[in-house]
């Protein structure tokens, strides 16, 4: 049996080995002076570590705009969901209206259609309100987004409906059960959709791409993809830029990590 864990948890060890080497070399050849990555063979480390290309981007490549943009756009489409989302999955769960159920399947039935398919006509909608090329036009998405509608239904199924009755019989009021009673109970479940939707927005290239058209208003993964259009060759840049794609993300994961698993397996509770 003890023989048994030790291969276990050197197989955990190789998994885990394979998966960071690409994020520690990333950071490595960031730091490499340009050109050395493309020897033969690739070093695995700077011989001599430089901050130059970190200087080059935010001194000329213009990387803390874009930087800003990220993570303005980001926040703010976590703020909608956390706002919309949520309050559309609770009510789904708690409250009752009438066509519930018929919306309900319509939902589910749409969220099996593929995101890239909509984009088109929701570019035209927006086209015709003056949306393009707008910050606004690049939010839309996350006003009403199906998987964290039920994401958050889940989570709000396994709040006892005694409590609520409860409250009500108290004399609350539904928004005061829903701020006071529902929100607090799925903390959890709130974080996970704050993270997911965070990530979804940072990572997102295909939308801001097609929305935006002004460089000023690119966000990092737009940014990133233009500016290796330029310097094709430079392989330390482009790894600087990813570095500084991925580390805030990272950061904001693991320091969530608890809570985030914790949503997930609250949200597994009831069906």
């Amino acid at each position: 049996m003890r023989r048994r864990g030790l291969w276990v948890n050197a197989l955990l060890v190789v998994t885990a080995a394979i998966t960071l080497f690409p994020l520690v070399w990333m950071v490595a050849v960031s730091l490499m002076p340009t050109g050395q990555s493309a020897t033969y063979p690739p070093p695995l480390w700077p011989t001599h570590p430089t901050f130059a290309h970190y200087r080059e981007l935010w001194s000329h490549a213009g990387m803390a705009r874009h930087l800003a943009n990220s993570v303005l756009l980001a926040v703010l489409s976590t703020l909608c969901a956390l706002t919309l989302n949520v309050a559309a999955g609770y009510a789904f769960a708690k409250l009752e209206f009438p066509g519930r159920a018929r919306l309900e399947k319509s939902l589910l039935a749409a969220l099996v259609i593929p995101a890239q398919v909509a984009m088109l006509p929701l570019f035209l909608e927006l086209k015709a309100l003056g949306l393009v090329d707008t910050y606004a036009g690049v939010l839309v998405p996350s006003l009403a987004g199906i998987f964290s509608i039920f994401l958050v239904r889940q989570a709000a199924l396994a709040i006892p409906g005694e409590l609520i009755d409860a409250a009500r019989l108290d004399g609350a009021s539904e928004w005061t059960i829903y701020t006071r009673v529902a929100l607090p109970l799925m903390r959890p479940m709130l974080v996970t959709l704050a993270v997911f939707t965070f990530l979804g927005s940072w990572n997102d290239f295909l939308w801001p791409l097609i929305v935006l058209n002004d460089s000023e208003r690119y966000t990092l993964p737009v940014a990133l993809a233009a500016l290796s259009r330029e310097h094709v060759q430079d392989n330390e840049l482009m790894m600087a830029g990813s570095v500084v794609t991925v580390v805030p993300v990272l950061v904001l994961f693991l320091s969530l990590q608890r809570y985030y698993l914790a949503g997930l397996m609250a949200g597994a509770v009831k069906g």
